[in-house]
């Protein structure tokens, strides 16, 4: 029997991501990689780490696949919100930002209000390490830091054209990009392929808006380019097998159709993998879900597209302090808001009765675009310095005021400003809604935002609360999902449809592991927190615990986070994550696993570095 193991796990219920009936198990671990996967229990001897998972899950380690962490990664590389969650894996460059070619101030203008993060230390960040200008050059960095987690990427399409037009010519509708600067972003695009990115990430929604002083409130640079500049791009992820991500025009939704049709595998021509923000059971428009996955589940089996939607598997609950909340973006009245950045200008503006009209005009307007289901009775203060509407709506307030709920709402605002907090649920209300959308195959698990909108809301954890509402159904007598496929939607389905050695738990795969006490699946799971961020000036920004749930969490073999206790030097000085190369080692596609050989082997780095 092989001995000296670096870790073993004994006597788990193992997952290995793939959807294959789970088992108790003991795993050995050595140089980063799962060597034994046994029935028998393993030699200990030599072995300087053992964790007894007697009565714990052993599952592969979860994969984010849309997080908005471009800067803070830069100053805390460990992304301890994440991976105390057993999140072993994080997709950068959603959503058409990114900060691989733009300089330090456009990425600032590009990231900060659309992610809800402090444009201050954003820029200071950005300009305190930002050395690299091309794909390559980007990877390189990433890899010299203390990654905690292992990291993809996908290329920012408003990165890319602000770099190649200039941040006001990429952002002026009069505008297009010429023959020369296109051919320049489609070497880019080549060139973040030839590194292993999962693909490129477009935005045609106008609600995004760039922050600062120069271009502010318009919206991002992508949105800006015609469908001709898209297809361009479309061509070369189609042909190298790579994904879109990307999200329909929420104000005319005609183009959804436009990314249906590139999807579909038509005329000789391959499908275009492409994911899109989002299907959610939004309050606002409660048949509409249904219909864009039956759409989608149409044109996969029958158009051979291979199209998914985005969906984050638990209530979209959102925080507000005072009027900063996204949201109000969807309407004239709430951008003319945040387009203020002092409270004075704000105030002048919030107690005009014209523009108290206007506000109540949007409010009211029954069939225009929106996510957000505009009704402040259901918008519930949680914290004002006037104790006496804490708990209630803003409709209740209005009610007891004899006033109009908008008014109820401005007057608070303009009195208290950001010290009044309140709170609504804007989808993914109803449990069997949701549960459908969980097992539908034109979805997949993600849309968490981690790392942004760090006041308004706290997804990290998103894959143990899709865990606990299984194990309750299971428990219930009232199954809709098998513990199994539920973990493989979460890991392996994800890792195999993007193309990277991430989501399996087998015999050579890399040692990015969760130990989970399903004892500990309970209600503390689904509470919000408070923690401080370091890297934004102590920013309270929410959290997730889910300390009695998550018991251990493995990257590359290292434990390195135990017990609610950190590896010391996590993230600082020991390198435990790698970036993840499409392609590189084997993955797993439709829950049946597949071995497939990669240019490179990848290799775990491990180990202790300077930092």
């Amino acid at each position: 029997m092989e001995t000296g193991y670096d870790v073993i796990i004994r006597n788990g219920l193992w997952f290995d991501g793939t959807g294959a009936p789970s088992a108790v198990r003991h795993l050995g671990i050595r140089e980063g990689r799962i060597e034994a996967v046994s029935s028998v229990p393993l030699s200990e001897e030599g072995c300087p780490e053992i964790i007894d998972a007697e009565g714990k899950w052993v599952l592969p380690g979860f994969v984010d696949i849309h997080t908005h962490y471009d800067a803070e990664i830069l100053a805390a590389p460990g992304l301890r919100e994440s991976v105390r969650h057993g999140v072993t894996s994080v997709f950068l460059g959603s959503c058409s930002i990114g900060t691989v070619h733009s300089s330090a101030l456009d990425c600032a203008d590009l990231f900060s209000r659309v992610e809800a993060v402090p444009r201050d230390y954003v820029l200071a960040l950005l300009e305190r390490h930002k050395s690299w200008q091309s794909a390559g050059d980007y990877v390189r960095f990433l890899e010299s830091m203390p990654l905690g987690p292992n990291v993809a990427a996908f290329l920012g399409h408003s990165d890319m054209r602000a770099h190649v037009m200039g941040l006001g010519r990429s952002v002026d509708p009069n505008d297009k990009p010429t023959e020369d600067e296109m051919r320049r972003m489609e070497q880019m695009l080549d060139d973040a392929i030839s590194q292993g990115f999962l693909g490129l990430s477009t935005m045609t929604n106008p609600w995004d808006k760039l922050d600062g002083d120069r271009y502010r409130s318009k919206s991002l640079p992508s949105t800006f380019a015609r469908w001709g500049e898209y297809q361009r791009f479309n061509r070369i992820l189609r042909a190298t097998g790579r994904v879109l991500q990307s999200a329909p025009n929420i104000t005319t939704k005609v183009n959804a159709v436009r990314f249906l049709w590139e999807s579909m595998a038509l005329f000789g021509r391959k499908a275009l993998k492409t994911t899109l923000l989002t299907a959610a059971d939004a309050k606002s428009s409660p048949l509409l879900v249904r219909a864009l996955c039956a759409v989608a589940r149409f044109i996969n089996r029958f158009t051979g597209a291979d199209f998914r939607w985005q969906h984050l598997p638990v209530p979209f609950e959102v925080y507000a302090d005072g009027i900063d909340l996204v949201v109000f973006e969807e309407f004239g009245a709430g951008r003319e808001a945040l387009h203020l950045q002092e409270q004075v200008e704000r105030n002048h503006l919030l107690t005009d009765a014209k523009y108290r009209r206007e506000f109540r005009r949007d409010y009211e307007a029954k069939f225009t675009p929106r996510v957000w289901h505009r009704d402040f009775h259901d918008a519930h203060i949680v914290e004002c310095p006037d104790a006496s509407v804490v708990g209630k709506s803003f409709g209740q307030v209005a009610d007891e005021r004899g006033i109009h709920p908008v008014d109820a709402f401005l007057d608070l605002v303009v009195e208290h400003g950001t010290k009044v907090r309140w709170r609504t649920t804007i989808a993914n209300h109803r449990t069997p809604v949701l549960d459908r959308l969980a097992a539908d195959s034109a979805v997949q698990m993600g849309f968490a935002d981690s790392g942004a909108h760090l006041r308004n809301m706290a997804f990290y954890n998103f894959p143990i609360r899709m865990l606990r509402r299984v194990k309750a159904a299971i428990d219930a007598g009232s199954p809709f999902m098998s513990l199994e496929r539920a973990v493989h939607r979460l890991t392996g389905e994800l890792g195999g449809w993007y193309g990277i050695h991430a989501g399996t738990l087998r015999k050579g795969d890399r040692a990015d592991v969760v130990v989970l006490d399903p004892a500990g699946l309970d209600a503390s799971v689904d509470a919000y927190y408070e923690a401080p961020v370091p890297e934004y000036g102590g920013l309270s920004r929410m959290v997730n615990r889910s300390d009695a749930a998550v018991r251990a969490t493995l990257v590359g073999g290292r434990v390195v986070y135990q017990n609610g206790q950190f590896l010391a030097g996590y993230g600082e000085t020991v390198r435990t994550g790698s970036f993840l190369r499409v392609g590189e080692g084997s993955m797993v596609v439709a829950g049946n696993p597949r071995e497939q050989s990669g240019t490179n082997e990848v290799t775990t780095r491990g180990g202790e570095r300077a930092a």
